[in-house]
């Protein structure tokens, strides 16, 4: 599958890899700051069934960690330090395990290789209702998500996907459809045998229960070079709600 990916700067490579329902634009202000702070050439990449990427049928961590390889194998990337959110996070552990020799350093942002049970089926109803409704404006849709998600900052960023189809129409550039059918995907632990030697950074906001400290031992098992930080005052969001410390810590990091 040929990946979209918004490319920022020129350096050595930084991959970025949203989560769930996002897409690579939503890192844009901290990859302007990577390639101009630490000469990074940042791909903002669309996953599958996301942003601007192709949209398929089939739909788990392995196929999504494959398309990364198939990223870098067209754009000539021998080794890249790779930055995953949330399922995101979830596709970049899968390819460092299956991939090691692709991956510099990995910074995983609040998920751990656990099982998470489906937890989305209000925000996915929510964006059915939007797909199917007809509406005049960005506010007409907002107004309708409302109905079944209270927090304007997420209804914010789940409307970054409406895009303009015609004077007249709106579209969302996810494939609702495939997501829904592989729902279940979206949590699946990482295999037992899937580990990576490699330096790996872990961070978690401290007001999401993403990262606990019962899963301190269950990501040494798969990451054994790793540790974890996590980050005050910031929940599952903490890139966009932390920013600064974020940039902070993960420059640190990679430098």
């Amino acid at each position: 599958m040929d990946l979209y990916a918004n490319v920022i700067g020129q350096g050595k490579p930084l991959l970025i890899l949203h989560g769930f329902l996002g897409m690579g634009d939503n890192w844009k202000t901290l990859a302007k700051r990577y390639a101009e702070e630490q000469d990074y050439e940042v791909h903002l990449i669309d996953q599958r069934n996301h942003g601007r990427s192709p949209h398929s049928d089939d739909f788990n961590y392995n196929l999504l960690a494959d398309d990364l390889k198939n990223y870098m194998d067209k754009h000539q990337l021998n080794t890249a330090d790779i930055i995953g959110h949330s399922m995101g996070g979830k596709t970049v552990m899968t390819f460092a395990a299956h991939y090691p020799e692709y991956v510099n350093k990995l910074i995983v942002v609040d998920i751990a290789p656990k099982y998470y049970a489906p937890h989305h089926q209000k925000i996915l109803d929510g964006l059915t209702a939007v797909d199917e409704a007809c509406f005049e404006s960005r506010k007409d849709a907002d107004d309708l998500l409302s109905d079944y998600i209270k927090i304007k900052s997420i209804r914010q960023f789940l409307l970054k996907n409406l895009y303009r189809k015609n004077k007249k129409e709106y579209g969302l550039r996810v494939n609702l459809e495939s997501l829904k059918a592989h729902v279940n995907e979206i949590g699946k632990a990482l295999d037992a045998e899937e580990t990576f030697d490699g330096e790996t950074l872990f961070i978690n906001g401290e007001k999401s229960d993403y990262i606990t400290a019962n899963e301190t031992n269950l990501i040494k098992n798969h990451f054994p070079n790793s540790k974890i930080q996590p980050i005050k005052d910031a929940g599952h969001w903490v890139h966009a709600e932390q920013s600064d410390e974020f940039f902070n810590v993960t420059s640190a990091f990679l430098s």
